[in-house]
């Protein structure tokens, strides 16, 4: 092989984004901790918190999440355990079901966010410069977009509406 094989650009920004995302794993899942919740369950909290009426249905949320649709159900099993999600079922559609926030998960959301904050300006945007944010924003979304198109179904609200509509009777 090739030296340029091992050198390729694409390679090492790959290897980059690895390490850069276990490095924020790593100094973020202390606070986390402290608050008894693990990285998925604060993923699941900070997706419905920033959602329409604090709730998405269960794909969307997996579509949303790093998780399969069995991890968010597990994970949401466990907040819901927790009494920091509800589910909530779909009045038009028996297969759908919304998690939703209750009012103890936008505490336990509240209660992290400052700290989680702090946490993001000093490992990470506080480490760029506005123009540099507001490139990196713009990347990312174009690959997210790319890679991951379900990421953004439900955050308008236009699947609930869809699901909360009844169908029309024929006859």
């Amino acid at each position: 092989m090739t030296k340029e094989l091992f050198t390729d650009p694409r390679i090492t920004v790959m290897g980059l984004l690895s390490e850069v995302y276990a490095g924020l794993n790593e100094r973020f899942q202390p606070l986390l901790a402290e608050h008894k919740l693990s990285l998925a369950e604060f993923d699941v909290l900070i997706r419905l918190s920033r959602s329409p009426k604090y709730r998405l249905r269960m794909s969307d949320l997996a579509a949303q999440t790093i998780l399969s649709t069995s991890g968010v159900t597990r994970v949401v099993d466990r907040l819901e355990r927790d009494g920091l999600v509800t589910r909530e079922a779909c009045p038009s559609d028996r297969r759908g079901y919304f998690a939703v926030l209750t009012d103890a998960g936008v505490q336990r959301v509240e209660a992290i966010l400052p700290a989680h904050h702090e946490m993001i300006e000093r490992w990470f945007t506080g480490l760029l410069t506005p123009e540099q944010l507001t490139s990196m924003e713009e990347m990312l979304h174009t690959i997210r977009d790319a890679v991951r198109p379900r990421s953004t179904a439900g955050v308008s609200g236009e699947v609930e509406s869809r699901c909360l509509e009844r169908p029309a009777a024929t006859h």
